[in-house]
């Protein structure tokens, strides 16, 4: 019997990550997650769901410090770095920015130890071959007037101005902007001086929001990114949004897209990719329409607002505003991207266990 291939997975009691572990057992692999503390209430609830035969956790405490990865990343074929500070109430520029970028170098460091050594020992068919680095169209897109389109060969070149001119008053999403630029501008330029002995591709997914790959014990544990989906259905007042641009992509998407260039390294090789972004731009508002109307007895406990506002027909772009390109992604692929009303309505179906 032909044995599992084995990826690594960083950060994999994150949302997102916690997807892509689902996605890439679902595909056949073996997978290795790393967290900070297996103790932690995340990693337990993650161990508990994936109590399987291919699937391990390990800790890496601190994913800055050299060497951090290199006993996680032995035997591996493929590494998918997620772990990374998705922090946007805090404004400690060092910790954010530092952290993303000191720990994708890091990762590459100890990838490279494992690649050259499978090498040494004419075992390169058996080694590590693909690297994917979790990236954000927020390392793709800035703040220009519309009509405007981004595509791949675009990079935000505003972040790190807008923080260094913050100063002290730098935070959120200004911070977490420029963490990404840094760290994929980094991760490129490693490639390009080391030439290492695998390949890389870089995701820049847009605003995730979807189902997670498990329900949490509570609605504290749901990830910022998805909350308002909760908010709206449980009867809260809308929240503030859309944030960005308003455009989503579903997190089972972004999970498959991750398995998928790991898999496709003679395609993905080199290349960076938008991970949603052709429509999918919906308000909360948006999110309460649909779940009034797919739920008639919970209209008197979700909130009307005003119907229609703030969106699209079809959750469509603005013609006159500023969007980001996907189409490179589903060319490639040959897959298009679950629609905005379906991520919400599966978000829902999985949060009636909380109400």
């Amino acid at each position: 019997m032909t044995p599992r291939r084995r990826v690594l997975i960083t950060g994999a009691n994150g949302y997102i990550a916690a997807q892509t572990v689902g996605r890439f057992l679902a595909a056949g692999w073996a997978v290795r997650g790393t967290v900070r503390d297996r103790e932690s209430a995340g990693a337990r609830e993650l161990a508990a769901h994936l109590a399987a035969e291919a699937f391990e956790l390990v800790e890496v405490p601190d994913i800055k410090a050299p060497g951090a990865f290199d006993e996680a990343v032995r035997g591996v074929q493929a590494v998918a770095h997620l772990a990374t500070p998705v922090v946007f109430d805090s404004g400690d520029v060092e910790y954010i920015v530092g952290t993303a970028v000191r720990g994708t170098l890091s990762i590459l460091e100890s990838a490279l130890k494992e690649a050259s050594s499978a090498a040494e020992k004419g075992e390169e068919k058996n080694g590590l071959t693909s690297f994917v680095l979790m990236s954000s169209t927020s390392a793709v897109r800035s703040a220009v007037p519309g009509p405007a389109v981004f595509t791949e060969k675009d990079w935000n070149t505003q972040a790190e101005d807008n923080v260094r001119e913050a100063g002290d008053e730098a935070f959120g999403h200004v911070i977490y902007a420029a963490s990404k630029v840094a760290s994929e501008r980094a991760f490129w330029d490693w490639m390009k001086e080391k030439k290492p002995p695998f390949v890389a591709t870089s995701l820049c997914p847009c605003w995730v929001g979807g189902p997670p790959l498990y329900l949490p014990s509570s609605p504290k544990g749901i990830a910022e990114t998805t909350l308002f989906i909760w908010e709206v259905f449980s009867g809260q007042e809308f929240p503030a949004g859309p944030a960005g641009y308003g455009t989503y992509v579903d997190v089972r998407d972004v999970a498959r897209m991750t398995e998928w260039a790991v898999s496709h390294p003679e395609i993905a090789g080199g290349e960076r990719y938008i991970v949603g972004g052709n429509g999918n731009v919906g308000a909360p508002q948006a999110a309460a329409d649909i779940l009034r109307k797919a739920y008639p007895d919970r209209r008197d406990i979700i909130k009307e607002g005003t119907p229609g506002e703030g969106y699209l027909p079809g959750y469509a772009f603005d013609p006159e505003g500023v969007r980001a390109s996907s189409s490179k992604a589903i060319e490639a692929t040959g897959q298009d991207w679950i629609t905005y009303d379906k991520m919400v309505l599966d978000t829902a179906k999985f949060f009636e266990g909380l109400l």
